[in-house]
């Protein structure tokens, strides 16, 4: 009976701990997108927590440096220590993604790259280079126009309409005969891809291959891509197993870096 009661108690313990802790993520989720801050009141009601206990966690929270009292309109806003854990992190999402984009590579026998947002072009920043005896191959660094490769339509597809707007030029110079010219085509694409997860390059690029790409946003809010360029001769047979790959694998990235989206 001792032992059943120091179980319940321990149990107890536990689920109380773990409610506090969801309730101080909460606090500080609630906080991310305030950079004014927000007083006490107005975080009990957002959370729908009574005020002494918001009172109660926001000063834990504060002793710890994760959040700060008296900000701009007087309120809680994010704290220093919060800067020092992410950078301790360091949230190496290249690193972290490596082992899918194996995966990928291992499942298709394809080059598969990685490519993240660098002013107005895609910059490939990791790639695993396939098993085909013809394989489509660019170096790590090199930069790549947005409106007419997968992996830049992918990286425009995170990106709001108006920004958009602002990193695509409007000549949109032709790369190939294939090529899109016209802003309200590349619009078209990118809402498609917005709602599919996947974009495509049908020798846009260049002449002879074809990709397929998909995007993600990592916790720290930076837009990558990961595209899998394909020669033209086997790209029609194998279109619709590359999207169905790289879809599993966005899904699977979902889950393996809490709040990338």
């Amino acid at each position: 009976m001792m032992e059943q009661k120091a179980s319940n108690a321990a149990n107890t313990a536990d689920r109380n701990g773990v409610q506090v802790i969801a309730r101080a993520a909460a606090i500080l989720r609630a906080l991310e997108a305030e950079p004014d801050g927000l007083s006490l009141g107005e975080l009990a009601k957002r959370l729908d927590l009574a005020r002494s206990t918001v009172q109660r966690l926001v000063g834990a929270l504060a002793d710890e440096q994760l959040v700060m009292t008296g900000g701009p309109r007087g309120g809680v806003t994010l704290g220093s220590a919060l800067v020092r854990l992410a950078a301790a992190a360091n949230i190496e999402t290249d690193r972290i993604v490596r082992p899918f984009l194996q995966a990928i590579s291992r499942d298709l026998s394809e080059t598969v790259d990685l490519s993240t947002l660098r002013g107005r072009t895609a910059i490939f920043v990791d790639q695993v280079i396939g098993t085909s005896r013809l394989t489509a191959i660019s170096a790590v660094g090199e930069a790549f126009p947005l409106h007419c490769t997968a992996n830049g339509k992918a990286l425009l597809a995170c990106l709001a309409p108006d920004r958009v707007r602002a990193l695509v030029d409007r000549r949109m110079n032709a790369m190939t005969a294939n090529t899109l010219t016209e802003f309200s085509e590349l619009e078209a694409q990118i809402a498609e891809s917005r709602e599919s997860h996947l974009s495509f390059d049908i020798e846009e690029h260049s002449d002879g291959i074809c990709a397929i790409g998909t995007s993600f946003i990592d916790p720290l809010d930076r837009e990558f891509a990961i595209s899998v360029p394909v020669p033209t001769a086997r790209f029609a047979a194998k279109r619709a197993a590359i999207g169905k790959v790289l879809l599993a694998i966005r899904a699977e990235i979902m889950l393996k870096i809490p709040h990338a989206r």
